[in-house]
């Protein structure tokens, strides 16, 4: 009776009933997108990786990998750490090609650490598993008591807390220095690369200045977090180019990686193994073959899409998944159809979510 007496009302109860039964149906169509995560995955050893388990390289001396040691991301109260991903896939292309690996941080002992579990793969889960790696982590070395001429290497991950206790620390200045004046390599990824803003030289020259450099870019840290100018001691981008840098910034949340001889830089999470890689290139050897990741297959296609338009992006799933038989993580590109909704582009919102569904019909696992 009321209804009738009110037709607005009564049309307002269609269309917002209308809504919720749409989104629901949507909701359920995307979650269909996405395969559900093999639980297994999580007991992976590393004796169930031929990368690791097979064709064991010489040894060929020591690298250092460096990690934070910031709980909380300054005055804001939010939890923070190194990113768990950005240690283990470098750790392990270095342990793959012969390298022992030691891990240090400012304070030594356990530090904080990220997991987001939606981005972990067999490799994240078996650094986990990993009682040697474990170890090394939790007792991890102060820096102030690395001697760098024993290293022929340091590479610096990321996560957010590197950004207040990398940049105007002393000793990680002076062995970068040492390092990087003795023609040895220097790694970073995502916000690693905070440890080389304030590195000057033996003649006082800016390390970075002039240097093509990549890192976690400004349009990436504002996108996730609105309020990171307030946060953060500096915009990352920022500071590397108020240093000098030749900032090299590739597609949001992709890979992108910087070698400008000795030093070698990635722009996020989704560069590790490709730094990691191309240091070992840069020590003067030719890296142990690794089957490529369903997450860096991915990224191919999306960083194809970017350049070339959805046409040739279905052309390479078709070459991963029917021609090459190989595993794509179509979750990174529904991820990257949520960037889009969050960066307000609902076209590419909505050519991501076909991309999606033609990813899924070409690999059924």
């Amino acid at each position: 009776m009321m209804l009738r007496k009110y037709p607005i009302l009564k049309w307002t109860l269609i269309v917002f009933t209308s809504l919720i039964i749409l989104l629901v149906g949507f909701g359920w169509w995307f979650m269909n997108l996405i395969p559900k995560r093999d639980q297994a995955i999580k007991n992976t050893q590393i004796e169930n990786l031929s990368y690791l388990s097979e064709n064991i390289q010489p040894s060929k001396g020591r690298i250092l990998t460096i990690v934070t040691s910031t709980n909380k991301m300054g005055t804001s109260g939010k939890s923070t750490g190194y990113e768990l991903t950005e240690l283990s896939r470098a750790y392990y292309v270095f342990k793959a090609n012969g390298f022992e690996v030691d891990v240090a941080s400012p304070k030594g002992g356990e530090p904080p650490v990220v997991i987001d579990d939606e981005d972990m793969g067999k490799y994240d889960f078996a650094f986990l598993n990993d009682s040697i790696a474990q170890n090394k982590v939790k007792n991890s070395i102060p820096v102030a008591e690395i001697n760098p001429e024993n290293y022929e290497a340091v590479f610096f991950a990321g996560g957010k807390g590197a950004m207040f206790d990398f940049p105007n620390n002393k000793k990680i200045q002076a062995i970068i220095r040492n390092l990087y004046q003795s023609n040895k390599v220097i790694g970073a990824v995502c916000h690693g690369p905070a440890a080389l803003v304030n590195v000057t030289l033996n003649d006082n020259s800016s390390l970075i200045k002039n240097k093509k450099i990549s890192s976690f870019t400004n349009k990436e840290e504002l996108l996730l977090i609105s309020d990171a100018k307030t946060i953060f001691p500096f915009l990352l981008q920022e500071e590397l180019e108020k240093n000098g840098a030749k900032f090299n910034e590739g597609n949001m949340y992709l890979e992108q990686v910087s070698h400008d001889n000795n030093l070698i830089t990635g722009q996020n999470p989704w560069s590790t193994w490709l730094v990691a890689e191309t240091m070992i290139k840069q020590l003067g050897h030719t890296p142990k073959h690794r089957e490529i990741t369903g997450e860096e297959n991915a990224v191919k296609v999306l960083n194809t899409f970017e350049k070339e338009g959805k046409k040739e992006a279905k052309k390479l799933i078709d070459q991963i998944c029917i021609i090459e038989k190989k595993p794509m993580a179509r979750v990174l590109i529904a991820k990257h159809s949520i960037i889009a909704i969050m960066k307000g582009d609902f076209g590419l919102f909505y050519n991501l979510l076909a991309l999606t569904s033609y990813a899924k019909k070409k690999n059924k696992k």
